[in-house]
């Protein structure tokens, strides 16, 4: 700090350079730290291999407890050879950040949502249009098989290696007032992520389409900045805002997944058998997350029943017809209009039997 009484300028200037060049100073310490910590002891020589694994969830969430899941059979596979450090709460950084860091290589494996890739890869674009699948089983089937291998694979050109997709479940609208039809939406302000096709969705069915982060969206439906939004059971409850918003339609408009992602940079590192050893443990954390989400979903539920929100279970076919429009989007995008035809088609050749397939491109890369 700089006293009051310093005579002149010249001194304060002094003073005031000071602080700048301690300020400085101690932005390269924590700079050299944060450098120290994704280095990892890379000039060490060891047996074990160590991956880091950062995300923003928080650790009661399902796809925190299947990462942990992962992380114990993978050490349990490759017999302490192979560990995976996890660090949760965006400790590391938002979603965007941890993208950043795969790219440079700094970090190893991140979890974000599919809307948060299609920046990279437009595939990522056809898990934001809205019933584009029928069900449950649908989605997974898709997910699990090749067009979900095919897009996981897309984002290697950016340094982003799909590992799996973990469940995010259905989204639905919630709001002050009841939304049994398409036709209830209409002069409705309704909070969207920012993306053309949810702003498409809104309009089709007479809402009124508004983007607000996540963060400032309970101060936003508190006061009357918007109507409603939409989102899957766990996250309307969790995030209290059922306390402004009393009506909750399971209308289940879109299924839009996390993506669990490795650098390209960190996956080259590894050998054929440690990716095995990683694949077989991450395609294991799938169902350990599937699992955990359906229990969190019955949950979120039957507390939100007893904090009185009126759970409204619709017809979905007037909603389905309501946004068919927001197809047209990409109606000239002949790759994107493909992938949809191909998921559509899927829908009739669901096996009720079927069980989650290994990912074996990643080790199939290296053998070739």
């Amino acid at each position: 700090m700089i006293p009051a009484d310093y005579p002149n300028d010249i001194s304060r200037n002094r003073y005031l350079n000071k602080d700048i060049n301690l300020m400085m100073n101690k932005q390269i310490v924590v700079s050299l730290l944060v450098l120290l910590f994704f280095a990892g002891g890379c000039g060490l020589k060891s047996d074990v291999k160590v991956l880091k694994l950062g995300h923003s969830l928080d650790t009661k969430h399902s796809v925190h407890i299947a990462m942990e899941f992962m992380a114990d059979r993978l050490e349990e596979l490759s017999d302490g050879k192979l560990k995976v450090d996890i660090y949760p709460n965006g400790v590391l950084g938002s979603e965007r950040e941890s993208l950043e860091l795969l790219q440079l290589g700094s970090l190893d494996i991140t979890k974000v949502s599919a809307a948060a890739l299609e920046g990279f890869v437009e595939e990522y674009k056809v898990f934001g249009l809205p019933y584009i699948f029928a069900d449950q089983e649908h989605a997974f089937s898709i997910m699990d098989g090749p067009v979900g291998k095919e897009i996981l694979s897309k984002g290697e050109k950016f340094w982003l290696q799909g590992l799996c997709f973990y469940d995010a479940g259905a989204r639905s609208f919630y709001s002050s007032r009841p939304i049994r039809k398409p036709e209830d939406l209409s002069g409705l302000k309704m909070r969207v992520m920012p993306s053309i096709t949810s702003f498409a969705m809104i309009r089709a069915m007479g809402g009124s389409p508004t983007p607000i982060s996540w963060g400032e969206l309970y101060t936003a439906l508190q006061g009357k900045v918007v109507d409603g939004a939409e989102n899957n059971p766990p996250s309307f409850y969790l995030s209290h805002h059922y306390e402004v918003c009393n009506y909750y339609t399971l209308n289940e408009h879109t299924r839009i997944p996390d993506v669990l992602l490795m650098s390209t940079h960190a996956l080259k590192k590894l050998n054929t058998q440690e990716k095995e050893w990683l694949m077989q443990a991450v395609q294991e954390s799938v169902v350990v997350q599937r699992k955990e989400w359906m229990k969190s979903e019955k949950e979120a539920l039957i507390e939100l029943e007893k904090e009185g929100v009126e759970i409204i279970t619709p017809d979905k076919q007037p909603f389905r017809e309501a946004v068919q429009s927001v197809y047209d989007l990409y109606q000239d995008n002949e790759e994107l209009s493909i992938l949809i035809e191909r998921i559509r088609a899927a829908e009739f050749q669901v096996d009720s039997t079927r069980v989650v397939p290994e990912n074996t491109d990643i080790v199939d890369k290296q053998k070739q």
